[in-house]
């Protein structure tokens, strides 16, 4: 008989942990769950089943595939649900739908284009019979595909920001030359004078080549009207090359009628329009289904989940206990621009590196833009190596794995492709992977928001040096390229936040890296790869030196996760038109911003979003305490983002024409006179005489202790509302001397008095000097202000060139000749100052004295700020 019949029995699971006893019988995958997987299958079950989003934390190797599938498949048996399990590349989706079949869970596989699905599998999916596997553009878009799930499971959610905010990323790319200037010209009111004409310019010398410039909303929202006019026209107009006029088609649909409520980007190369939060509440296809789950490595905090799928809470199930003690394989990091050869001769770079690719054979190198990995396959690559793009190996790896030598070069994909065992033995990371779309490298390079990207950028780092370690057995050695990046792994505080694994790989990468040339480092390459009797016993260094490390939390997390719901709640006010709401919610934002370790810059730009939203609601109601409110919002951002020249460059007619008037005297110097006036201009004629005689002597003297006491009476002339040292040097990491001006600016100094004038300064000197802010910021438990700075003062001419590898960009070489002159123009300021009347003195006639000895900290700073140890020269 040919008719299919139900089974009068079919047994449901009890929990997870049952079903995959049910699938054991007669799959092909493992023989059980693991214990990890079973403490997290409970905990969900247990716990997090009812919750709306919840996010699932198992390291590479962890098994979170299994995880995730049987979460998928126990909601489709028991409750009869729709599961789509979601993949960032129909690569990766392949792979899940082929480890489903090895487990036993019903799948269909739905990638590519929807006419090409099979109708059956589809039918499967609709009927709950099988889970849907599909990537993340068929759920968002503008006409989603896969819209009816009521469960979503979201792999590889710290990877997913780009994906999920592409329905509303608008990009008008400077290869449509005429659509570009259209938006550009339409723009004008909103952007500075004076940086217009030169974005205007085509050329490659263009100094604003790679500066993400800001439009003012203001601006945006008073031309709102003509740019959707120009916008439209562009890309309906046929000014757009026809693949990405149709995808702008597609989220014109979502923008149209947006555009007041969009930030704007605009960079030499490209305009992207946006909302800083995805608005995904309103898009059913994501924000109807009961639950999700979000599937990841490594998940963070600091709100980054919640941002990127504009969620105001995920609850998170975190790795399970004694996971942090154990690590997937081994990674072998090399710096070779720590290499005593190559840091003193650079251009021997390349020849180290295309050698090393030669003798490794297969190789893969992680890019964060296209310019990065232009340059890399144009200078460090065999001559006869074959290049391998993303398109290459989308469907199918083994165009690179079949073949004995080649490089698979990829750009800004840190994550998705999976190289296990023998396939692949180097990684290589050029470059920091902090340059996203135009709205990161904005957050990242103008408003210098680090805090609120170290999640992804320490994301992408673990995800891509792993690459080819994806199990216990595997190994591979992992170059790290750029100064960016060489810097950023070698700071103490990254490497802390860092699995304990990987926090030992990378101190023992470091050490054997520094202090060596590229001959040793290719020998220690060789010992590893050949993975014998030798490199064991020095495995065994990584394993012991695992044990000691516990992961610490990144500044400003706590700040940043408080603030992470009012963002998003600010966010939807602003996408449906409710002003007053979003400024109740921008406020939140800034309330919960402020703690312990206060993200200073990222606190300018929502201060400046308030600006924005009191504005415009001053326009609407006409009520003019909203003015008073908006010239708090300005000042503030003014006040957080010393240092950097984002707000100056939104110097728009729009914002001049509602920009409170500037403050008379500087917040700094503000700051140092109400300081030196509380101090009743140092005492008594002949205390005040014998204090800066001892600083004098201490100043020119080489004997440490002097010294370093010295500095620290300088800073109280200088007007720190705080200064002090490192007594009795009970914290030999800690500062030689702290100046703390309120929480305008914090300068810290190393002081290498006692070294001879000769020779140049090394790598721990600068590794040492460049922790001092965070060392100073633990202590305190606050974060430090914008543009402060960190000051190594050393006799020494020069700085080792593998020391400027690892050099900050907050630190600074001093000589001893330097602190000298600020302290003469000090002390002319302090002796006019005492020859008058204390008690008549206002700060700002206090500042009228020690401007004219060019004694202001706004002027005798940029003098200790003249030699960034970055850009120093032999």
């Amino acid at each position: 008989m040919a008719f299919t019949r139900k089974s009068a029995d079919i047994s449901l699971p009890e929990d997870p942990l049952h079903l995959y006893r049910m699938l054991a019988v007669t799959n092909r995958g493992p023989s059980a769950v693991w214990g990890h997987q079973q403490d997290v299958l409970r905990s969900w079950h247990q716990d997090k089943s009812e919750a709306s989003d919840v996010a699932v934390e198992l390291p590479t190797g962890a098994g979170k595939t299994l995880v995730g599938g049987l979460i998928a498949e126990f909601r489709r048996r028991t409750a009869q649900e729709r599961v789509t399990y979601l993949c960032p590349t129909r690569q990766l989706a392949q792979q899940t739908a082929a480890a489903f079949d090895d487990y036993g869970i019903p799948n269909a596989l739905l990638i590519d284009r929807v006419s090409s699905w099979n109708r059956a599998d589809r039918a499967r999916y609709e009927a709950a019979e099988a889970v849907a596997v599909s990537v993340y553009s068929h759920v968002f878009n503008s006409n989603p595909a896969l819209d009816n799930a009521n469960l979503l499971v979201l792999d590889d959610a710290h990877a997913a920001e780009g994906y999920v905010a592409n329905p509303w990323r608008l990009t008008i790319s400077r290869q449509d030359e005429s659509a570009y200037l259209d938006v550009l010209s339409a723009l004008e009111p909103a952007l500075d004078p004076l940086v217009v004409p030169r974005l205007k310019r085509n050329d490659t010398d263009n100094a604003y080549w790679s500066y993400v410039f800001l439009a003012s909303p203001i601006g945006i929202a008073d031309r709102a009207g003509r740019l959707e006019e120009v916008i439209g026209s562009a890309i309906n107009g046929g000014k757009l090359e026809e693949k990405r006029a149709k995808e702008a088609r597609h989220v014109w649909k979502f923008l149209q009628g947006h555009v007041d409520r969009c930030l704007f980007y605009v960079a030499h190369r490209q305009i992207v329009m946006r909302p800083f939060i995805p608005p995904t509440a309103q898009h059913p296809a994501f924000s109807d289904p009961a639950r999700r789950i979000y599937m990841s490595a490594t998940l963070g905090a600091g709100g980054e989940l919640e941002r990127a799928f504009g969620r105001r809470k995920i609850e998170r199930i975190p790795v399970p206990d004694g996971w942090e003690e154990q690590g997937t394989g081994r990674r072998f990091f090399i710096f070779p621009e720590l290499a005593t050869d190559l840091a003193a001769d650079p251009d021997q770079l390349p020849s180290f590196v295309s050698s090393t690719i030669a003798e490794a054979g297969r190789s893969i190198v992680l890019t964060p833009d296209v310019r990065t990995s232009n340059s890399f396959i144009a200078s460090m690559l065999p001559s006869n190596c074959p290049v391998l793009k993303a398109d290459d190996v989308e469907d199918d790896l083994s165009a690179f794995t079949s073949k004995r030598s080649a490089a698979l070069v990829l750009t800004n994909r840190y994550d998705g492709i999976d190289l296990p065992d023998g396939s692949c033995r180097l990684v290589i990371l050029d470059g920091l992977p902090a340059r996203g779309d135009l709205q990161e490298r904005f957050l990242h390079e103008s408003l210098g928001a680090v805090e609120v990207l170290q999640e992804r950028i320490r994301a992408r780092i673990l995800q891509g040096s792993g690459r080819a370690t994806r199990n216990t057995r595997d190994f591979a050695a992992v170059m790290v390229l750029g100064q960016a990046l060489t810097s950023y792994l070698s700071g103490r505080d990254t490497q802390a936040a860092m699995h304990p694994e990987v926090h030992a790989e990378l101190e023992f990468g470091w050490e054997n890296s520094r202090g060596h040339d590229s001959t040793n480092m290719t020998e220690n390459l060789r010992v590893f790869l050949q993975h014998g009797d030798e490199w064991a016993e020095v495995d065994g260094d990584i394993v012991r030196e695992r044990q000691k490390y516990a992961r610490s939390s990144a500044p400003s997390t706590r700040e940043l996760q408080r603030s992470v719901k009012h963002e998003v709640d600010a966010w939807h006010a602003i996408w449906n038109h409710q002003w007053d709401w979003a400024l109740t919610a921008v406020r939140s934002v800034l309330d919960k911003l402020q703690g312990e370790r206060t993200p200073r810059r990222y606190a300018a730009f929502w201060n400046y979003l308030g600006f924005s939203i009191t504005q415009r609601l001053a326009q609407q109601t006409s009520d003019q305490t909203y003015l008073v409110s908006s010239a708090e919002f300005f000042r503030n951002a003014q006040r957080m983002s010393t240092g950097t020249s984002w707000l100056s460059h939104l110097a728009s007619p729009s914002d001049k024409a509602t920009a409170p008037p500037a403050p008379q005297l500087d917040e700094l110097d503000e700051a140092a006179m109400r300081s030196i006036g509380s101090q009743a201009l140092g005492g008594s004629g002949s205390a005040f005489e014998e204090t800066v005689s001892t600083i004098r002597t201490g100043l020119m003297g080489t004997e440490f202790r002097a010294y370093e006491a010295a500095l620290v009476a300088l800073g109280t002339l200088a007007g720190a509302s705080e200064s002090y040292g490192n007594e009795d040097d009970e914290n030999p990491a800690a500062p030689d001397a702290v100046w703390l001006f309120n929480d305008a600016r914090w300068v810290t100094w190393e002081a290498k008095s006692e070294a001879q004038p000769t020779g140049m300064v090394g790598p721990n000197d600068v590794r040492q000097a460049g922790s001092h802010l965070r060392t100073t910021e633990s202590e305190r438990g606050t974060s430090a202000p914008s543009d402060s700075v960190s000051l190594l003062m050393s006799p020494k001419p020069a700085v080792m060139p593998e020391a400027r590898a690892l050099a900050e960009e907050h630190l600074y070489l001093v000589g001893p000749e330097q602190v000298l002159d600020v302290f003469d123009r000090l002390l002319r300021a302090w002796r006019s100052a005492r020859g008058r009347i204390i008690s008549s003195l206002t700060a700002t006639e206090l500042a009228e004295i020690f401007q004219t000895e060019k004694a202001l900290p706004s002027q005798w700073l940029p003098l200790l700020r003249k030699a960034p140890i970055r850009q120093q020269r032999d």
